[in-house]
Formats: C-alpha cells, structure tokens, sequence
C-alpha cells in the first residue's frame, strides 16, 4: 500500500521536458548540504524501495545508487518535495564522502 501511494504522488511532481527533477541531500543530522543530484520516476522509486540514494547519471545516461563502487552510501531516512512539486530533498545517512573528491560535501569551494 505504500509503495501504490508513493507511486501517486511521484505522479504529481514536476520533471522537467528530460523527465529529471533537482534532488538536494541533505545529512539527516547535522542538516549539511552535501550535493545535488538529478532523479527521475524511477530512481525515486528505487530509492523507496531500496532505502539508498539512487539518481540518474546526466553523464552516463543511467541509473547510479550512490556508493555503489565507492561504498559510500547514502541511506535515506526523509524524503520531501518543495512547495512547487519540483524540487526533491533527500535526508540521508551519509557513509564516508558524499563528494567524489572525497570531501564530505560537494559544497566546499566558497564563492563569497
């Protein structure tokens, strides 16, 4: 049953003409942003299914579960939309970096 509304309110969001929507992550306890990504229908539902972060690669055209080879996961803990419906925030359990330079954060070079 949770998987059917999960399903409906996927449904509702707001992909762009790619099919992809903005997923900030975000740690589930100190509240850091550690990167952005791009989902899709089914990455979200993955992600659901499976509890770990799974995104679309822009790059690679395909399916990543984040951690997958660098074994640091991202094991999901909230999942929550915008106001808008397009824009999705993962609160996740971060195992190691979440950047692939291996920075916690992807958000470490300041601009201003």
């Amino acid at each position: 049953m949770k998987e059917i509304i999960f399903k409906q309110k996927i449904e509702a969001l707001k992909f762009n003409n790619n099919g992809l929507i903005p997923c900030v992550v975000q740690d589930h306890n100190s509240k850091q942003v550690l990167m952005l990504a791009w989902g899709s229908k089914d990455t979200l539902l993955k992600s659901f299914l499976s509890g770990l972060a799974t995104y679309w690669s822009r790059s690679r055209s395909e399916i990543w579960v984040k951690g997958e080879t660098s074994g640091n996961i991202q094991e999901i803990k909230n999942i929550h939309i915008d106001c808008d419906k397009d824009t999705v925030l993962f609160e996740v359990k971060q195992t190691g970096g979440a950047c692939h330079t291996g920075s916690k954060s992807c958000f470490f070079t300041k601009l201003l």
